[in-house]
């Protein structure tokens, strides 16, 4: 017997139409011009440039070929998208090479702004843990990753003997779970290096938190004269002397205390009284003994130990967005491609969280992103998709015939 098949509500348009249609038509266009992009720019338009990288993320694409092969052969569906075309390989290959990606960059961070502007509850807050959420005020988390690279085909990006990688520095905002802040360089580079460029648009009152990659003396006093509240991990090797006992220790916290900092370099650095908490905290089944730093004395000690443990979410951010999206094989072996593939990485990131939040999405973003890709090419509603499935807003059985009523004994 064949079973009744139901369907979403059939569109005019792709998913992938619908999906790419967020992008208001005229930001890439004058970005493109801002950048130079436009006069590089022929047969292969730089609106078909950015939804030729979109779609080898959607699809993890591993080749150019994968990319163009795929895209000619839905070129009428394509053709929707305001026009776009199919690339050729080499077409595709020299724009990720020459055209410049701070046109990506610009692109993802103008989006984000136009739709927090169109939707201000967009950035609003994300379901984390509750602890994070009683400080009230927003809470910042820094840190970095590195994307392994081939060392054979990318000497730029060698730091060791044998292994090359690019680094990309990211400040993520707790409550949205969106970036606020990001850079992509060479794995060579230590973190230290970039920790003003991250913290350089935090507001008095804001709190960041960072690993010790990122401490930098000078750098945690110009913060605190910024009245910018931070929590960080000590180093071993840190000298201090202790001035008083904060508060007794008490649970989880083995000792709470104000120091000051010894010797003359350190001491000039950060002259100022720094506060220093050993706390047990729980890493995978165990507890285990870690010394935090805050220029905070108010809050309690559980608090400083509960701050730094939301800093693990942008590790599970990092681990999200190299699971989901193509950052392990690159199209291009040049520093522009690489950049190019990243950033469209996190624009596609930016486009799926968007219609995440629409549609009030319930479910993992992996299942979100499987969703539209095996479906980027049928003309069904986007968001009726997404409700079909039983994971968004108002979720519905939908059944084929109707129930058959049951009476005991009949």
């Amino acid at each position: 017997m064949k079973k009744n098949k139901i369907n979403p509500a059939k569109s005019k348009f792709s998913i992938f139409q619908q999906l790419c249609k967020i992008i208001p038509g005229h930001m890439v266009a004058k970005i493109a011009r801002e950048t130079g992009v436009e006069e590089q720019a022929r047969t292969f338009s730089p609106w078909s440039h950015v939804i030729s990288m979109v779609y080898a993320q959607l699809t993890h694409a591993l080749s150019l070929n994968d990319v163009c092969d795929g895209l000619q052969l839905h070129d009428e569906a394509l053709s929707t998208v305001r026009g776009a075309v199919a690339p050729s390989r080499n077409g595709l290959s020299h724009a990720n090479r020459q055209r410049d990606a701070r046109m990506a960059e610009l692109l993802y961070w103008r989006l984000l702004d136009s739709l927090k502007e169109g939707q201000p509850e967009f950035s609003g807050w994300h379901h984390t843990k509750n602890y994070a959420f009683r400080f009230k005020r927003p809470i910042s988390l820094i840190d970095a990753t590195v994307i392994p690279l081939v060392a054979n085909c990318m000497s730029w990006a060698k730091h060791r003997r044998r292994k090359a990688g690019a680094k990309c520095h990211l400040r993520l905002d707790l409550q949205s779970w969106l970036p606020r802040f990001v850079c992509i360089d060479t794995a060579a580079q230590h973190e230290v290096s970039r920790a003003r460029e991250l913290c350089a648009g935090l507001q008095a009152g804001e709190i960041a938190v960072f690993d010790k990659g990122y401490l930098d003396l000078e750098h945690l006093r110009e913060l605190t004269e910024r009245e910018i509240f931070w929590v960080t991990r000590a180093k071993e090797n840190l000298g201090y002397k202790v001035v008083r006992e904060n508060r007794p220790p008490q649970g989880k916290i083995l000792s709470d205390q104000i120091i000051e900092l010894k010797y003359c370099v350190p001491h000039r650095s950060y002259p100022q009284p720094l506060r220093r908490v050993v706390a047990l905290v729980e890493v995978d089944g165990k507890e285990r003994q870690m010394v935090f730093l805050t220029n905070n004395f108010e809050w309690s000690g559980q608090s400083v130990a509960d701050l730094y443990r939301c800093r693990w979410n942008i590790e599970v951010f990092f681990k999200m967005l190299k699971q989901t999206f193509q950052v392990a094989d690159f199209l291009g072996y040049s520093a522009n491609a690489v950049r190019w593939q990243i950033w469209t990485a996190l624009l596609t990131h930016l486009l799926l969280r968007f219609i995440a939040w629409k549609s009030k999405w319930g479910a993992q973003f992996m299942r979100l992103f499987t969703v539209v890709r095996a479906a980027l090419w049928k003309r069904w509603q986007l968001f009726d998709l997404l409700t079909f499935y039983g994971t968004a807003a108002a979720p519905i059985r939908m059944r084929g015939q109707p129930e058959q009523a049951y009476f005991a004994g009949f």
